[in-house]
């Protein structure tokens, strides 16, 4: 479908979607606080009520909200209940970090360039789980992360920009990812940063810069 298709992501309310411990969520409400963002958490919502990340949410004054998936029958129900939570805040930018949920194309076009994800890989290399073992597994000279807007496949949205690490003879997949992770938390909070600032849209499909296309992700 080629419709026109165009950002909505100068406004600085954000809604950050975890499951775990939240490192992400943690460093872009560090970025706020010391202004290297000029955004506001407006809500971190998780799907597991134990999610470690919502204490540190709590800690910080930030509101929270659990929509816990195991009360749902299906991913549809369980997405229109996240939507109604998300909803409840005027025209945010979602942001997901380690939100652990498959999402319905219902829920994802429903939100379009309103979405972000980071990943830890070098997309589209090593999607899905598992990345740094398979990173490794696959005998690859470089890894990283990526920055990308959320479509309904899994890990295939259009793909803002990526933080590159070498990968060394001696790397396990927790040194790996400890590596990537600090990445992470540079590279994220510099993309919602240009997105609010208008400096990134998402128009017919593709990814604007300064207003003109965007060839290749952005590189950190």
């Amino acid at each position: 479908m080629n419709h026109h298709v165009q950002s909505q992501l100068t406004h600085q309310s954000l809604v950050i979607l975890i499951s775990g411990r939240g490192s992400n969520m943690q460093a872009i409400h560090q970025a706020c606080t010391r202004g290297a963002l000029n955004a506001s958490i407006a809500m971190v919502i998780s799907n597991r009520p134990q999610a470690a990340g919502l204490d540190y949410a709590k800690e910080n004054r930030i509101p929270t909200c659990v929509v816990d998936h195991h009360d749902f029958t299906d991913r549809v129900t369980f997405d229109r209940a996240l939507a109604d939570v998300i909803d409840s805040v005027e025209n945010p930018l979602i942001i997901l970090a380690g939100f652990m949920r498959r999402l319905t194309a219902e829920f994802t076009h429903r939100y379009t360039a309103r979405m972000l994800n980071i990943h830890p890989s070098l997309l589209p290399r090593h999607p899905g789980l598992n990345t740094h073992a398979s990173a490794i597994a696959s005998g690859d000279r470089w890894h990283g992360c990526s920055v990308h807007y959320v479509t309904e496949e899994l890990d295939s949205g259009p793909v803002i920009a990526r933080a590159i690490v070498p990968l060394l003879r001696s790397d396990t997949p927790d040194a790996l990812a400890d590596r990537v992770i600090s990445r992470e938390h540079v590279i994220y909070p510099a993309i919602i940063q240009l997105c609010l600032r208008g400096l990134i849209e998402w128009q017919d499909g593709h990814i604007l810069y300064c207003g003109k296309r965007l060839r290749n992700p952005l590189l950190f």
